[in-house]
């Protein structure tokens, strides 16, 4: 089996895994499948430079970095006067850094 590799750095912090060609067009399949009932969003601003600060400072994927930005601003910047529900361990230690408290 022929296997791909992607052609940009990760992140730092994040690994590389290797796909092979049958995964990734299938990963396409389900990308393309899940426009049928997909609603786009747009995302202000204010949320953009947020999740780009976070990029920074916390080893997140992009999409976890959003959802962490657009947290902070529904807190008015007051993190401790809310709670974080997440299960993945990445994201939910960017909340409880950023002060958060982090459910379940």
């Amino acid at each position: 089996m022929e296997k791909l590799t992607r052609s940009l750095k990760p992140s730092p912090g994040r690994r590389t895994r290797e796909k092979t060609v049958e995964q990734v067009h299938a990963a396409a399949a389900r990308v393309e499948s899940s426009w049928e009932t997909a609603r786009v969003v747009s995302v202000p601003d204010a949320v953009k430079a947020r999740a780009k600060r976070l990029l920074n400072v916390h080893p997140l994927r992009a999409a976890d970095s959003l959802q962490l930005a657009a947290a902070l601003i529904a807190a008015d910047d007051q993190p401790s006067s809310r709670s974080f529900v997440c299960l993945d361990q990445r994201l939910a230690d960017a909340a409880k850094r950023e002060g958060f408290t982090v459910l379940p």
